[in-house]
Formats: C-alpha cells, sequence, structure tokens
C-alpha cells in the first residue's frame, strides 16, 4: 500500500551532484515515516491481540475479609491493593476452598472441592524431619500450573507452597512450575527469618542465625529486634519473583505469588511499625507468646505493619507490571487463602498475638480461620484485567477457589484435563459483566477442627459441625441474603431445604481414605 501513497522519485529527476546523492523531498520523507510507524503499530496491536495474557496470582496467608481498606477496614494501610480494587472488580462473596492452608492450596490448585480433593485438612508428610512438609499431592492429579505449562507459558511459584515435600509427587517442580522458591512446608513459614528456603527442590541457607517461630518471655522487656537476624523471607522471595518476571516479560507467563503475610509470627519491618499509633497497644501491652509463636512488644502496630508490608510487595509487582508495559495484557488476582487468626487462650490475642478484634478482621462476619463459618472462609478478592473487567466495580456472585482452574484455562486457551472432575465454573464471562449460572452448590468437607460440612447454594447455607467427634451437632441453615452475620439459624423452620442442601452434598462428593469421614463416607453415593 505504500507505494501508491508515497511519490516515486527516481534518480533523473535529481540530478546528482558532485558530492551529494540524491535525496527524497523532505514532505515525501515525513510522509513514509509516518505511514511506516502506523504499519508497525498495527503490527505490534496484532501481536499483542494475538498473545496470551500473562497472569498473576497473588495469595495471602491468613488475610481476613476487612483488612483492606477498599473492604471497609479503616485502620491499616494498604494504598497499592486498594488502587487495584479501584482499577478491576471487587467480589463480595467470593469463598476460599478451606479454612485453613494446605486443603485451600490444594482446591485452588486441582480445581476440586473439598468432596473431591486429594487433601482436606492440615496433615505433615511424616518424613520425620524437624520441617517435614505437608502430605503429598499425587502424581495423578493436574494442577493449574501444568495446564498453563502445556499451553506454553512460563510458570513461577514464590512464596509458601504446602502441598508436598522436594522431591515427592507434591514438590511444585513436579506440578508445573518450572520455577519455585520460598517455603515448601508450613511449619518453616512460621519464621520470618528461617534458617532457609526451597529453590526448586534445594535448600539454600539464608540466616546463619535463624529465629524459632515459637517462643515465650514470661517476664522482662519483649523487644521485637530479639526476633529479628539478617535475611527477611518476605524480601528474598520478593527478590525471585521480580527476576522470574524479568526474565519472562516477553513471552506468556504465570506468576503465582502466595505469599506469607499475615500469618504469625509476627517479625515485620520496624519501619512499618513505626508507622503505626504507639498509643494501639497502650490497653493490652506486649504480647509474650502465650498464644503460641513468637512474642511482640506492639502486636496491634506489628499485625498491622505486616498488612502493611505485604501491601508494599504488592505495590512492587504491579509497578513491574507499569515498567515493563504489561498491564494491558495481564490478569492480577488478589485474594487470601482463608478467614484471619482465631483466639486462643489468653483473650487479650488471638493466636500469636494477633489483633484480629481490634481490626474487625473479619468485617462484621463469623468466624475466623479454621471454621466454615462466613468469616473463616469468605475471603477479599479483587481481579483487574484492563479492557474485560470494568474498572471500580463489585460483583456479589457466589463464587470459590475451584472456580479459578477453569476460569485461568479460558484466559489461557489451555485445553481442560479429560479424567479429573472439575468443581467450579469460569468467571471469564462474569468478569466480562455478563450474568453467570451454576449448576451445583459450593461444597466444603472439611477434616480440620472436628470435621465440618458446609453447602451453599444461593442465599441458603448449611452448616454442621463437630462431626469427627462423640457428638456431631445438627444441621444449621442460614440465609445470607439477610443475614450475612449468620445470627439466625433457620435449620428447624426450612427442614426440607437442609434435607436438600444434605442431599446434593452426599452426591457429589468421594470417599478418601486418607481423610475419612466416617459419619458421611458409609453414605456416599447411596
Amino acid at each position: 500500500m505504500l507505494q501508491f501513497l508515497v511519490p516515486v522519485i527516481t534518480r533523473d529527476e535529481f540530478p546528482v551532484c558532485q558530492k551529494e546523492q540524491a535525496r527524497l523531498p523532505i514532505g515525501a520523507v515525513v510522509l513514509l515515516v509516518f505511514f511506516l510507524v502506523q504499519a508497525m503499530s498495527g503490527l505490534t496491536q496484532q501481536t499483542e491481540a494475538a498473545s496470551p495474557p500473562n497472569i498473576v496470582f497473588i495469595l495471602a496467608d491468613d488475610l481476613g475479609y476487612g483488612e483492606l481498606g477498599c473492604y471497609g477496614q479503616e485502620k491499616i494501610k494498604t494504598p497499592n491493593i486498594d488502587r487495584l480494587a479501584s482499577q478491576g472488580v471487587r467480589f463480595l462473596d467470593h469463598y476460599t476452598g478451606a479454612p485453613v492452608c494446605a486443603p485451600a492450596r490444594c482446591t485452588l490448585m486441582t480445581g476440586q472441592h473439598l468432596g473431591h480433593a486429594e487433601i482436606r485438612t492440615n496433615r505433615d508428610s511424616g518424613n520425620g524431619r524437624v520441617f517435614p512438609g505437608q502430605y503429598p499431592i499425587s502424581d495423578e492429579i493436574v494442577t493449574i500450573a501444568e495446564v498453563l505449562q502445556k499451553a506454553g507459558y512460563a510458570t513461577g511459584a514464590f512464596g509458601k507452597w504446602g502441598l508436598g515435600p522436594s522431591n515427592t509427587t507434591g514438590s511444585p517442580i513436579k506440578q508445573g512450575f518450572d520455577r519455585f522458591y520460598g517455603y515448601n512446608g508450613q511449619r518453616n513459614a512460621h519464621s520470618y527469618y528461617p534458617l532457609f528456603l526451597d529453590s526448586n527442590e534445594r535448600e539454600v541457607r539464608i540466616n546463619k542465625y535463624p529465629i524459632p517461630g515459637h517462643d515465650t518471655k514470661p517476664e522482662g522487656p519483649v523487644l521485637a529486634g530479639d526476633y529479628r537476624s539478617a535475611n527477611y523471607a518476605p524480601d528474598l522471595i520478593l527478590r525471585e519473583a521480580v527476576k522470574f518476571l524479568d526474565q519472562n516479560k516477553n513471552k506468556p507467563f504465570f506468576l503465582y505469588l502466595p505469599f506469607v503475610e499475615p500469618h504469625v509470627a509476627m517479625q515485620p519491618p520496624q519501619e512499618w511499625i513505626d508507622r503505626y499509633p504507639a498509643e494501639w497497644d497502650e490497653e493490652n501491652g506486649p504480647y509474650r507468646g502465650e498464644n503460641g509463636y513468637l512474642p511482640h512488644p506492639r502486636p496491634r502496630a506489628g499485625y498491622a505493619a505486616m498488612i502493611s508490608d505485604l501491601d508494599e510487595h504488592v505495590g512492587t509487582i504491579l509497578g513491574r507490571l507499569e515498567k515493563h508495559g504489561l498491564v494491558n495484557n495481564t490478569l492480577v488476582v488478589f485474594t487470601s487463602d482463608n478467614g484471619p487468626t482465631h483466639g486462643a487462650r489468653n483473650p487479650k490475642f488471638h493466636v500469636g498475638g494477633a489483633a484480629c478484634t481490634f481490626f474487625q478482621s473479619t468485617g462484621g462476619l463469623k468466624g475466623f480461620k479454621g471454621s466454615a463459618d462466613e468469616g473463616g472462609i469468605r475471603i477479599p478478592c479483587i481481579v483487574r484485567w484492563p479492557g474485560y473487567v470494568h474498572p471500580g466495580t463489585t460483583n456479589d456472585y457466589p463464587s470459590y477457589f475451584p472456580d479459578w482452574f477453569p476460569t485461568l484455562a479460558e484466559v489461557a486457551g489451555a485445553a481442560l484435563p479429560k479424567d479429573q472432575i472439575l468443581d467450579g465454573v469460569s468467571l471469564v464471562s462474569l468478569l466480562e459483566g455478563q450474568p453467570k449460572e451454576r449448576s451445583k452448590p459450593l461444597i466444603w468437607n472439611f477434616n480440620g477442627y472436628g470435621g465440618i460440612v458446609a453447602v451453599r447454594d444461593g442465599k441458603w447455607k448449611a452448616i454442621r459441625k463437630d462431626l469427627l467427634r462423640k457428638k456431631p451437632k445438627d444441621w444449621e441453615l442460614y440465609d445470607l441474603s439477610a443475614d450475612r452475620a449468620e445470627s439466625t439459624d433457620l435449620a428447624k423452620r426450612h427442614p426440607e431445604i437442609v434435607a436438600r442442601l444434605e442431599q446434593a452434598f452426599l452426591q457429589d462428593r468421594t470417599v478418601e481414605p486418607d481423610f475419612p469421614m466416617p459419619i458421611y463416607d458409609e453414605q456416599t453415593g447411596l
């Protein structure tokens, strides 16, 4: 096309001077350059459109529904995550797949709810090591990382894994990740200054003088500096994540960031602690470790500092995407693995000294981590995807971790595994602002904390507790459209709804011998 728009200038029309070659008139040169730039721009746009979007999935650890400014938090500073929310959609009814770490991550990675998942509560691998890692997922299970890797994505995970030690079938390197750096096992992640972190399938020593994740100090001054060492693990993890992003910026990548904050022990940087008011901690004084994990001189400020430090790390990742011009072709998801830390022996503090009551961490929801009450499983979730998601919007469609497997596969144009039960639905049309239907209820079959089953179908949520104890409790039923705090049990008024939801649960679960639930295993499939 350019040859018809640019005048054809021959050598005969411009006699050659002794020291001068023939040149195009300046107007023709400008015109030529203009059309060349337009052509190259169009080619770049076509290339970007043809390139599958990058995926960044950020998973906080024990971050409550009400602990972000964009979800109503008034004390803790989270400017980067709040900005992300203003640029995308904020989910109001999003749920984790489980109330604690390992099973939640299993449902996220495999697309299966707890009625089908291989891991149904936290359990160590049993290899006899000090930090044994968690019970491994099998080689047969297919993870979303494997699906994306097969579709041509570079895949990296940086943070806490929790689905099997190195050199087992559950290792992240054997489950679809090209690169892993962080804490393979959960117990090692109890300290932010550990002896080592895992780099792929090798332990790398990071502190000559590590800090154990648990201690008590019944008397005397409590000093934050006593519980710090040379290298702060979250900063090292962030550095490796940024390096992965830099190295793969020119091809599709899946960057999975299961960051460890704000899970206790509390060991945040002093600069963040100093930004929060000293008077916050005048009421209860220092935390001395009586509820587990490490003491802290200013536990309320310390807990807020952990969340703000997490927010700063999120900001670093978002800034890197901007630097490389990747914002418009990157889907970013931010969420949490479960609700905030629960209470313990000393009622002034939650586990590890966390100040979840002071900060109203559940946003008015009932329950905490370890429960299937709303406060234990309903979590913040923010999605930014320019050109698809409407900025500054909210969505109250009930969704949960199993949905991310089909969602991310559709985003990437990747094929779903043919022989694996997938319990979620793709949220792509929902992200684009279209209505979405779900053919079956959301299900939780949790073997921890005494055994819990929960079912949500539309506005109704049924929950039954203590199923692994001598006296299992009766079903409870709540209308979440009118009672999000689960204050009024309607089970006796609507036994037919309870019976329907229980039957739906029984028809949509399998028996897992490694995580038995006898009261329902005998009835499953009948």
